[in-house]
């Protein structure tokens, strides 16, 4: 135990040291959306690069000579976790020979770790169930209650391997939740309410009683107010990607277009899902412009339901700037007519 801290100490102490050396940290993020998180809080004080782009399918990464130079000479690697890299992120690290983001080190955070996760399988997973993580369901950056929780995270390991920009990063981390705040539930609500109450309401579904009291109609705003009208409605996904923004948002997803997880769709699970949309009145088909649309095309003309097309990851399409961006390009296509 007193040689696992010694070490962890000396690594703090080295990783320090060599950023104040350079002047400003290097961060490495496995996701666009980590990169997007992380710029907001290590404001001027970093430079931040993506591994991924948000245009690509993440699971299918392919680790590369470049990437593994980004890796060389980081100061803190980010990676998304719950085995969403493990098919790349090991040579990248192996082959950086970086140790100061190791895996255990303080300069490798591990974001699912600050994530409240959902999909966690009951028993054991194995191949015939097709690509199920064992400790979860890894698109856990579309809640953004996940999204202020990572911000915290990273502020708080920037803080520990860079001490004196402490106070910087955490005035950034609150400043990033304020305005997710803003963004989710709009001023004027959370003039009357605290939005660490609003966020508990929208896990245990009571939000619904409290917008609807005489005190607070009308005071609901941005990204909550926008999807109000589709609470409780069931959607169609192409993969089981969209899970954690149904969840915060009241939605129910029905059905995967994917009979499992990474599994192309054969024509007798397309027809299941047809008359499952039928039976329960789906009006959306939701996926992510990698995934080809010829499915989703073709179940929304035996069905009636419309095909919306969005990135689920910054970068994934020129309007997801930034993680606030990105949200408000989910919520803005699902909601339009």
């Amino acid at each position: 135990m007193k040689h696992t801290i010694l070490l962890r100490t000396l690594a703090v102490l080295t990783v320090t040291c060599l950023a104040a050396t350079a002047g400003t940290l290097k961060i490495v993020t496995t996701t666009s959306d980590l990169a997007a998180i992380a710029k907001a809080v290590a404001g001027d004080k970093a430079e931040v690069h993506s591994i991924c782009t948000g245009k690509e399918d993440p699971h299918m990464l392919q680790a590369k000579p470049s990437f593994i130079l980004q890796a060389r000479d980081a100061d803190l690697w980010i990676r998304l976790g719950l085995e969403l890299e493990i098919g790349w992120e090991a040579p990248i690290l192996d082959g950086s020979r970086n140790a100061r983001i190791r895996e255990g080190t303080p300069g490798h955070l591990d974001a699912a770790e600050s994530a409240l996760i959902l999909d966690i399988p009951t028993v054991k997973v194995t191949r015939a169930m097709g690509d199920v993580h064992p400790q979860g369901n890894p698109h856990y950056w579309l809640d953004p209650l996940n999204g202020r929780r990572i911000a915290v995270a990273i502020a708080e390991r920037l803080a520990e391997i860079a001490p004196d920009g402490a106070a910087s990063f955490r005035a950034n981390a609150a400043a990033f939740q304020q305005a997710l705040d803003e963004r989710m539930f709009g001023a004027e609500l959370l003039r009357t309410v605290p939005a660490d109450n609003l966020w508990a309401m929208t896990e245990d579904g009571t939000i619904v009683a409290v917008l609807a009291a005489p005190a607070n109609q009308g005071k609901s705003g941005g990204w909550l107010a926008a999807m109000q009208p589709l609470r409780g409605q069931k959607i169609v996904t192409y993969h089981r990607s969209w899970v954690y923004f149904a969840h915060r948002f009241g939605l129910r997803v029905a059905a995967e277009i994917e009979p499992k997880p990474g599994v192309p769709p054969t024509a007798v699970h397309l027809r299941e899902i047809a008359e499952t949309a039928r039976q329960q009145k789906i009006r959306i088909i939701l996926q992510e412009p990698f995934y080809s649309r010829k499915a989703a095309d073709r179940l929304a003309g035996e069905t009636g339901a419309r095909v919306v097309v969005v990135a689920n990851s910054v970068g994934g399409q020129p309007e997801a700037t930034d993680y606030f961006a990105l949200m408000d390009l989910i919520v803005k296509r699902l909601t339009e007519k």
